[in-house]
């Protein structure tokens, strides 16, 4: 292969030619995040939510070295059932593409090629961070470093809970990432409608964080995301009895194992999937339901402001 432009689904190509509302969604949940069959068939459910809520989903991953935005129902497909995909992050997208991988955008792979495309809304389950012990592992995810150069608004609920949530939100302060809670003042934490810490900034509705972004664009003063932190309802939370002996537990467990770097996050997942017999995949999916109808209400209302302001 000698041509490694980054190629558009034809929905995609001719949603973003039209100026139609568009929301990139990841892969790594497709072949990383989730156990099959289930991982396709959420996969197919995220994209028809944002369908239902009247924007176009724009899935972003690597077939056999290409470059994708908008992947179709096969490409889908492949990356959801063969084995040997690879979890790319930003600095993996070179060489996988060189070399004809097959891959799985991260959080920041996946920001950086939807801003690239000229997509300003991504929605993902929760956002990597800072790791437990990172004082001494120096183990952070480039979720953090590459959202403090690529404007793009990231729906999430907040940071996995398995990582140090506070160090994150730390972190985000000082690479000058917004992070707004939607109709909240404390930043969620994955499983949990709560991880314990204060928001600065609340938003009640996707027309204002349309305005949000449309400030930071004509303001002109940051290249830098916007994080907004989706919490889950309380009642459809993980038990947070259930969720912190699962915690301990896959944090012993991963010592034992000698389990680090990019490993560490679907390791604990699946513990925590095996460990309360499938309700923690569940609250997962219902996560990233509601992150992608919200994103997709966000492009809309975005797509709605530049059609009535000419910008």
């Amino acid at each position: 292969m000698t041509n490694f432009h980054i190629r558009f689904g034809a929905e995609v190509s001719d949603a973003l030619r039209d100026g139609r509302p568009v929301v990139a969604l990841e892969s790594t949940i497709v072949s990383h995040g989730l156990p099959r069959p289930e991982n396709l068939r959420v996969a197919r459910q995220i994209e028809a939510t944002v369908r239902d809520a009247g924007a176009v989903p724009a899935t972003i991953g690597m077939v056999g070295g290409e470059l994708v935005v908008g992947l179709d129902d096969a490409q889908l497909t492949r990356l959801a059932t063969v084995d040997g995909v690879a979890k790319l992050s930003v600095r993996d997208l070179a060489v996988a593409a060189a070399t004809g991988a097959d891959g799985a955008t991260t959080v920041a792979a996946t920001s950086a090629v939807a801003a690239a495309a000229r997509i300003g809304v991504f929605a993902t389950g929760g956002l990597g961070g800072v790791h437990r012990e990172a004082a001494q592992s120096f183990d952070e995810s480039a979720d953090l470093v590459t959202l403090s150069r690529t404007p793009i608004a990231v729906v999430c609920a907040g940071v996995k809970s398995i990582l140090d949530v506070g160090a994150t939100l730390e972190r985000l302060e000082t690479l000058g990432v917004g992070v707004v809670g939607y109709r909240t003042q404390r930043f969620p934490g994955f499983y949990l409608t709560d991880g314990g810490f204060d928001l600065d900034w609340s938003v009640d509705s996707p027309e204002q964080i349309a305005d949000v972004l449309a400030a930071r664009t004509q303001h002109g003063l940051t290249n830098g995301g916007l994080v907004v932190a989706n919490p889950l309802p309380v009642d459809e939370q993980l038990d947070p009895v259930l969720h912190d002996r699962t915690l301990t537990e896959g944090l012993a467990r991963l010592e034992r194992d000698g389990v680090t770097g990019k490993a560490v996050t679907p390791y604990l997942l699946a513990h925590f999937h095996s460990a309360t017999e499938g309700a923690s995949l569940a609250v997962n999916v219902r996560i990233i339901l509601r992150n992608a109808d919200l994103a997709a209400r966000i492009a809309v209302a975005s797509a709605a402001r530049r059609a009535d302001t000419g910008a």
